[in-house]
């Protein structure tokens, strides 16, 4: 495989309880590309981030992960080469966990600092993760104590712990206020455009929280591939009607990205 690739994904399709989630999923994600994948409720946004991140299988076809096919390698070793973050790693992580803690054990992707040994190095560089989030002042508390935007600021930095070749986001602004996201929405865009960022991929249902620094976009509709490419072509007011099926107007203002129903959206 091209050592430049980092997700390949080739005539995937997923059945779950004889209702097709997935079907004839084509799709690479290269270094330096930063994805955003949108689409409706139920369109498959989330199974298609857990296959990539290897914690379910397909029903048919094939994935490759970092230069591995899924199904002939360990899983639990490559995950340590990724990092994921979703709404549901809150709840395994201790509410009682020490906030540092909590994003020194992403360097094994452990839910727990027992099962490890951490380096003083390890724990500054847990720190220096913090103040790129913005939320040093808060390593010594408990991550139950957090709002919900303090803990996701966490989660992204306990994400990058492990210096990941691959960064899986699905939808890290949820539940956020309009202040907290805005100031996420800041920050991923702060990290997507250094040099040393990985192949990024970021699930979310509104082009308005499409970061700065994002290359390339995913419209997914009924479990299938509407367009995937280049975010400048693939993301127009046709085809995210067509993924939603409503009228949309989209426009793009100050590096960000705006879309709204039309008057006539009961002729679409």
């Amino acid at each position: 495989m091209n050592s430049d690739i980092v997700l390949s994904m080739s005539n995937v399709d997923v059945i779950r309880e004889h209702r097709t989630v997935l079907h004839k999923i084509n799709w690479r994600v290269k270094r330096g590309e930063r994805w955003i994948l949108l689409g409706p409720n139920g369109s498959g946004k989330t199974t298609l981030c857990r296959l990539a991140s290897m914690y379910i299988h397909p029903t048919r076809g094939t994935i490759d992960v970092l230069g591995e096919r899924l199904g002939n390698t360990d899983t639990r070793t490559l995950r340590h080469r990724l990092g994921l973050t979703s709404s549901s790693l809150v709840d395994l992580l201790q509410s009682t966990l020490r906030v540092e803690d909590v994003v020194v054990t992403g360097k094994y992707g452990a839910l727990t600092p027992h099962w490890h040994s951490y380096s003083d190095s390890d724990r500054a560089k847990a720190r220096k993760l913090l103040t790129l989030f913005g939320c040093c002042e808060l390593a010594q508390m408990t991550l139950g104590n957090l709002s919900s935007g303090e803990r996701q600021r966490v989660l992204l930095a306990r994400t990058l712990m492990n210096d990941p070749e691959l960064w899986l986001l699905d939808e890290p602004t949820a539940g956020l206020d309009l202040g907290g996201r805005e100031r996420l929405i800041e920050l991923l865009g702060k990290v997507a455009i250094t040099p040393e960022a990985p192949a990024t991929v970021m699930v979310t249902h509104h082009v308005d929280e499409i970061p700065n620094g994002f290359t390339h976009a995913l419209l997914l509709s009924g479990g299938s591939i509407l367009a995937a490419g280049e975010i400048n072509n693939t993301l127009t007011a046709d085809l995210l009607s067509a993924c939603f099926g409503i009228k949309l107007k989209l426009e793009r203002r100050d590096r960000r990205w705006l879309a709204w129903a039309s008057q006539d959206i009961g002729d679409f």
